[in-house]
């Protein structure tokens, strides 16, 4: 098959190792800047362009959609659906799965394990929100936080208050969630493709660090999977409508709850971690479900 990895950097782990997965299944694989891409939609028929040509039609497109380039980048994604190609996560689910409040109110509607949560504007309605999600310690997000950057813990209900108003002063979305204390920094990042855990692990945080984030010095290592965590992150990927994605979640005293889906998991740390090939396991994905227009919303956006 001809299939296109949309990655803005070739040399990244993921992509290098999606790239030589592929063509040892012996697939024609291209890797395509998503930024350097630009859509003719005039046109009757859908045509993704690329340096000045019209690109072929692939079988198959695997986004690896930065969060920073969300909006572009589910724009280029959807107009490969509309040619056609199968992509292995839809536009809509990778947009689905970038809102931090959205995907948490479609995986509470389903029922799906959740730290309390809580979301406001209004200022008057600090310490309630505060109260509503069990008081202090109590964790602060950015909704448009990656990697635990804009996430914040707060020791008191005081320190608490200080930065929701801080963050509310400068017109800033965020969440406040109940704070997980058993999990102890600690998470377990499962990689789910085609509605199974393939592979995971546990990532630890830094002494004294509650952030488990391999980016902010975590470490990572095989871990065996209780049927009720395996069970979570199947459901919570299907609430997503990912094919293909990282859940990550926490062991708490009432069972695992989910802290984010992540549509374009790094393989590095899960691959190190476990020795499976993940790579490979995306393309065995891809090779029994690649058929034309083969999307839930069959390329119409």
């Amino acid at each position: 098959m001809k299939i296109a990895i949309l990655s803005r950097n070739k040399n990244l782990y993921s992509t290098k190792r999606l790239k030589e997965a592929g063509e040892a299944r012996g697939h024609e694989v291209d890797i395509i800047d998503t930024l350097h891409c630009y859509m003719d939609i005039t046109s009757a028929k859908p045509v993704v362009r690329f340096k000045g040509q019209s690109l072929p039609e692939y079988d198959a497109v695997i986004p690896r959609i930065g969060a920073s380039v969300t909006f572009y980048g589910t724009a280029v994604v959807r107009q490969f659906e509309m040619t056609g190609s199968f992509s292995v996560n839809e536009s809509v689910a990778i947009s689905r799965s970038r809102d931090k409040l959205r995907s948490l109110q479609l995986l509470s509607r389903k029922g799906i394990g959740l730290p309390r949560t809580g979301f406001a504007h209004s200022p008057d309605n600090i310490k309630d929100l505060i109260k509503n999600v069990g008081g202090a310690p109590l964790v602060i997000k950015l909704l448009e936080g990656t990697q635990g950057v804009g996430v914040v813990l707060a020791e008191t209900s005081k320190a608490a208050e200080s930065v929701i108003e801080a963050f509310m002063g400068i017109n800033t979305n965020i969440l406040v969630q109940e704070f997980i204390k058993e999990a102890g920094g600690a998470d377990i990042r499962c990689l789910v493709v085609g509605g199974k855990v393939v592979a995971a692990m546990k990532r630890q945080g830094q002494e004294g660090e509650f952030r488990s984030n391999l980016h902010r010095g975590g470490s990572a290592q095989v871990v065996k999977i209780s049927a009720a965590e395996r069970s979570t992150a199947v459901a919570a990927a299907k609430a997503m409508g990912l094919n293909v994605c990282g859940v990550d979640l926490l062991r708490s005293h009432r069972g695992p709850v989910v802290m984010e889906v992540n549509s374009s998991p790094g393989l590095e740390g899960i691959e190190n971690a476990t020795g499976k090939d993940v790579a490979s396991m995306i393309f065995q994905f891809i090779e029994s479900h690649t058929r034309p227009h083969n999307t839930r919303t069959k390329g119409k956006g």
